[in-house]
């Protein structure tokens, strides 16, 4: 995952699904058009459960090209063969995660809207800092809000790729595309979109696009 061709689009799951059923809209969803990656994202499950939604949604991201992030478990994404992994402040070392990933998978740390948790993010090791939240989001309770001028700032100043996240949608956008962010990392404006996620995808790439003009 590495930023500089455009503003891409980063999808993370429903923070609650069954990966069987999953598994087809997913597939709909990166077919519809070019997505850099996927976070697997679910909350209060076990292990086990974990694993299989790994084993059952990995390869229909990875046969597509598109990297296959485990959120919060650097230890399971290492085990299982995911291309990398995303964590928060609360959710460990990003040393130990750095060292359990190896140098080959990709490293994501959430840095809120704080230019000191940003680049301590990329003193350890990080390979994209991800700012939040933009807009008000119904996935996420959340507790820290960030500017576009962050990304702004960000991408003027380091070479790291960034993730902008929360409560982004079609409409909403814009700002953030022109403010230097590489990646829009989405979950409500795909898969609640009244048209299916394929249609999702779809307008938020466009989104994109426009903005990029």
């Amino acid at each position: 995952m590495s930023g500089g061709d455009g503003c891409q689009l980063y999808l993370i799951t429903p923070p609650a699904l069954d990966p069987r059923a999953f598994a087809d809209p997913l597939a709909r969803a990166l077919d519809a058009g070019d997505v850099a990656a996927l976070q697997l994202r679910l909350k209060d499950v076990d292990d086990d459960a974990l694993k299989r939604a790994i084993e059952i949604l990995m390869p229909v991201a990875q046969s597509r090209g598109v990297a296959f992030l485990m959120n919060d478990r650097a230890d399971l994404a290492a085990k299982m063969g995911c291309d990398g992994a995303h964590i928060g402040q609360e959710d460990g070392d990003p040393v130990a995660a750095r060292k359990l990933l190896g140098p080959d998978r990709t490293l994501g740390i959430t840095c809120h809207g704080s230019r000191h948790l940003a680049m301590e993010a990329g003193e350890n090791g990080a390979d994209y800092v991800a700012f939040g939240a933009f807009f008000p989001t119904a996935t996420k309770q959340a507790e820290h809000s960030a500017t576009p001028d962050i990304l702004e700032w960000w991408s003027e100043m380091f070479e790291l790729p960034s993730v902008a996240i929360g409560g982004i949608t079609a409409g909403n956008c814009a700002p953030l595309v022109r403010s230097g962010a590489d990646f829009l990392a989405v979950v409500g404006a795909v898969w609640n979109h009244p048209d299916g996620p394929d249609a999702g995808v779809r307008a938020m790439l466009e989104a994109i696009t426009a903005a990029e003009r």
